[in-house]
């Protein structure tokens, strides 16, 4: 096969032209973006495809669209200038003497959880890390990991469809709970039955969300898929209607880890049938962490393993959920 030479003859601002061409879907929307003009943007094009010798773009009226080939160019291409800007944060750091910057992805879950004790501790011991967070879905964050966009993603561990060359290690828990302000009525009776929560109306997630439709399965199976409902797609909401009411919620405990600790919602000791429901972080195996990132990660297994344990605010409901660290 023959040699391209790409080593030679790839620059910079050819890559940043793949990327913005992709990004954007058209030439003109990436010749804005970059200041350069279109047609010096469309003859650098044509230079690239035949250094490559393929098409990475096909046109259409609309703009363009990425190949197939034109896809493992954009995804090497995206590592590839990822890792021009960890080495200029990695100068900044050397430089200045300071701890440098991260980008880092939750899911919602973690987002509401997890991720606020982390970035407490983070900013306590090292006050001038620089965190970015990208909050988003499994299918949107992963993409963005592979590409060197963000360096470590914090949540729900859910299974890959095929291997994808990433770490997965398990921190705690994230089990699904009826929880009630903690002078709810339900907490007097010796034990809780379905019976006795089909009383109570139920605050659910919308159905637009992945954990939304895991509950509905949940509800079904224990008998109460025609339980009157109200739907929020906001912790907040949900809550102030769990506070001010007699509604009971259904979600991952660990979104109301804080109000455990204040002492202001329970867990309702009815056992949930979600089964295990890993929790943790997620990295590219085979590229070394950045220092920023590894002094975040160290600190994530830190602080989940203190708000996890025993003792720690996410165990205080009624029950401990939390588990001891592992990798998957």
């Amino acid at each position: 096969m023959k040699r391209r030479y790409l080593e030679q003859k790839l620059k910079v601002r050819t890559l940043r032209a793949i990327d913005a061409i992709a990004t954007h879907g058209s030439l003109l929307g990436a010749a804005k973006a970059l200041n350069v003009a279109q047609p010096t943007l469309t003859r650098s094009l044509q230079e690239l495809e035949e250094t490559f010798g393929f098409r990475i773009f096909d046109r259409h009226a609309r703009g363009v669209r990425l190949t197939p080939a034109g896809e493992v160019v954009w995804n090497s291409t995206r590592r590839i200038l990822a890792e021009i800007r960890r080495l200029d944060g990695d100068l900044d750091r050397f430089l200045s003497g300071t701890a440098g910057s991260v980008a880092i992805g939750t899911l919602p879950v973690a987002a509401e959880g997890a991720v606020p004790r982390i970035m407490a501790d983070a900013r306590s011991r090292h006050p001038d890390l620089q965190i970015r967070l990208v909050q988003g879905r499994t299918e949107e964050l992963l993409p963005l990991l592979a590409a060197g966009d963000i360096e470590l993603v914090v949540g729900r561990l859910y299974g890959p469809d095929a291997p994808d060359g990433f770490r997965r290690e398990t921190h705690y828990q994230e089990p699904i709970s009826f929880v009630a302000r903690a002078d709810h009525p339900i907490f007097r009776l010796e034990a809780v039955t379905v019976a006795d929560l089909a009383r109570y109306k139920l605050v659910l997630p919308t159905l637009s969300q992945r954990l939304g439709r895991e509950i509905e399965h949940i509800l079904a199976e224990i008998g109460l898929s025609g339980q009157a409902r109200l739907r929020s797609g906001s912790t907040g909401l949900t809550r102030d209607l769990v506070h001010h009411s007699d509604s009971l919620a259904i979600l991952p405990s660990t979104l109301m880890s804080e109000d455990f600790e204040r002492g202001t919602m329970r867990i309702v000791p009815f056992p949930v049938p979600s089964g295990q429901r890993d929790a943790g972080v997620i990295y590219r195996g085979e590229v070394p962490l950045s220092p920023a990132a590894e002094i975040v990660l160290a600190i994530i297994r830190e602080t989940i393993g203190r708000i996890a344990g025993p003792g720690g605010a996410a165990t205080r409901g009624t029950e401990r959920f939390g588990t001891a660290a592992g990798e998957l």
